[in-house]
């Protein structure tokens, strides 16, 4: 039975699903070395922000398949060491997401209201209204950096207070932006026109101390400052100074450079700062909603399907995963298929979407997928949806991916092509209304099968008998036919025929089968 080290506190909805298919041992508050000591015995790994998960503990993490963060951030996790060796990474993008929002909203209003100094100064038995009057934030511009889901909900809930909106994201269109009833704007511009500025972006080399001396600079004196998304992005050292100057309102912030806060001047200032301890997604919905979301995905990965929210699988978002999941697992049984039709070194491989599926869709999961199954038989368990693509360029395999929405023998389907040690072999597969994978083409002859896990394809004359002859060679060896289908082009011309078989074929049948006068090749899958 897999096994599951909870290593943060977490939600005890998220442990009882991961204890379906796993162990599960609750283990908090390890140092690095105790972890390292302890990662290789186990298949997944459950975390919040408190477990550093190096590349030293990715290097001793022997089994692990899968890392999950009951979060939106991974900044805890060494992603790309976890990539180089096939761990698949999952966050909870969606699960807090009203959590932090209103958190930041709370932010902005408490900053803007003095709530937390009146409030100390009621319970010390002061009644001083007068040191208190704050500001209102209708009719106020609002700067959103990241119109992600959270900085979004800001905006929409923001608009309705009555905020002119400014955002700045490279990634949003204008479409999307007026939706929000925001307007795009240049870093700049945001930062020079806005009375309130909230920050939603990950902390990436890009955005490191975002906030610092020069942008500052160009701020509103009166500029208020909200940061409920990730410590890092502000240098807290000039903040610190242009709040003790004047030249900057206030700030409110959630997230630090270093957490715990240790030793900040952040704390030595008044009313117009406000400071809490990473509370974004501290709400009781928020911690069932992200356990729930990554013990299902880490549950769904230990059964060998793929995660909905992989932040290391190329082109994989949660709309992208629900839209294509089904034609993931078409594209990954047709490159197991073409692959064993190729033979054991391929060189090239072309992946083709067709029909509607050319239309709008992201290919990236869709070539992961068919890549996986490629090498599947070669690697069995090292290749999985995060490290196929690395796997088949050290491995030389040249990739194609095309597109042609105009065929339509069925409304999606996929065509694979690989060039390898047996040849040159096509396969083509297409899902049924109700889900059902069916291989509609093989080396360019017409069929309609589903795939078996045992399989035997020939390719002969299409001549009265030869049926007749592999069918009873087969019922000489114990061979047991589960369905049989043969694809042509033209009558006595070429065909290929598509056994699905019950048990693996005995060793020395396929030799026999290709001395079969008018056979002119045979092979054998397992899928």
């Amino acid at each position: 039975m897999a096994k599951v080290l909870v290593s943060d506190p977490v939600d005890e909805t998220g442990i009882k699903i991961l204890s379906q298919v796993a162990r599960v041992d609750v283990n908090t508050g390890l140092s690095e070395d105790e972890l390292i000591a302890i990662i290789p015995q186990y298949d997944g790994l459950m975390i919040r922000s408190g477990t550093k998960v190096t590349q030293k503990v990715i290097e001793a993490a022997e089994n692990l398949k899968i890392i999950g963060r009951a979060g939106v951030g991974v900044d805890n996790v060494d992603v790309a060491a976890a990539t180089r060796r096939g761990i698949v990474v999952v966050n909870s993008p969606e699960g807090n997401t009203v959590a932090a929002a209103e958190h930041a909203l709370a932010m902005m209003l408490s900053l803007s209201r003095h709530i937390p100094d009146a409030n100390q100064s009621v319970k010390a038995n002061k009644w001083d209204r007068k040191s208190y009057i704050g500001s209102e934030v209708y009719k106020k511009t609002l700067g959103v950096v990241g119109l992600g889901k959270i900085g979004s909900h800001v905006a929409k809930v923001s608009k309705a207070m009555g905020m002119k909106i400014l955002a700045y994201d490279p990634f949003i269109s204008q479409e999307r932006a007026n939706q929000l009833g925001c307007i795009l704007v240049d870093l700049d511009i945001l930062f020079s026109e806005s009375d309130y500025i909230t920050l939603h972006i990950p902390k990436t080399k890009e955005t490191a101390n975002l906030i610092n001396a020069q942008t500052l600079a160009m701020m509103k004196p009166t500029v208020r400052i909200i940061n409920c998304a990730r410590g890092g992005v502000i240098d807290e050292d000039a903040l610190y100074k242009a709040l003790k100057e004047g030249t900057v309102g206030g700030a409110a912030l959630d997230v630090f450079a270093s957490e715990p806060l240790g030793e900040s001047k952040l704390r030595e200032l008044g009313s117009n700062v406000v400071l809490t301890p990473h509370l974004g997604a501290s709400t009781a919905e928020a911690q069932v909603n992200v356990a729930i979301d990554v013990a299902e995905q880490i549950r769904d990965v230990l059964l060998g399907l793929p995660a909905r929210s992989a932040v290391n699988i190329p082109g994989l978002s949660p709309d992208v995963m629900e839209k294509l999941r089904p034609y993931m697992r078409l594209a990954e049984t047709l490159g197991n298929l073409v692959g064993q039709l190729a033979g054991d070194r391929v060189e090239s491989l072309n992946v083709k979407l067709q029909g509607d599926l050319a239309d709008g869709n992201s290919s990236q999961p869709l070539v992961v997928a068919s890549l996986k199954g490629l090498l599947s038989k070669a690697l069995r368990e090292r290749v999985n949806y995060v490290n196929a693509a690395i796997e088949a360029k050290e491995r030389g395999i040249h990739l194609v991916e095309t597109r042609d929405a105009t065929i339509k023998d069925y409304s999606n389907s996929i065509y694979l092509e690989a060039v390898g040690t047996k040849g040159t072999h096509s396969v083509t597969g297409a899902l049924l209304n109700d889900g059902d994978i069916r291989i509609t083409n093989v080396n360019g002859f017409p069929v309609n099968v589903p795939p078996n896990t045992y399989m035997l394809f020939t390719l002969h004359r299409d001549v009265p008998g030869i049926i007749g002859k592999i069918g009873s060679l087969l019922g000489n060896f114990n061979v047991n036919i589960a369905s049989m289908q043969v694809g042509r082009k033209i009558v006595r011309g070429d065909a290929v025929m598509v056994l699905s078989i019950d048990d693996p074929l005995p060793e020395g049948v396929l030799p026999e089968i290709l001395k079969v006068g008018g056979v002119t090749d045979a092979y054998t899958v397992s899928l």
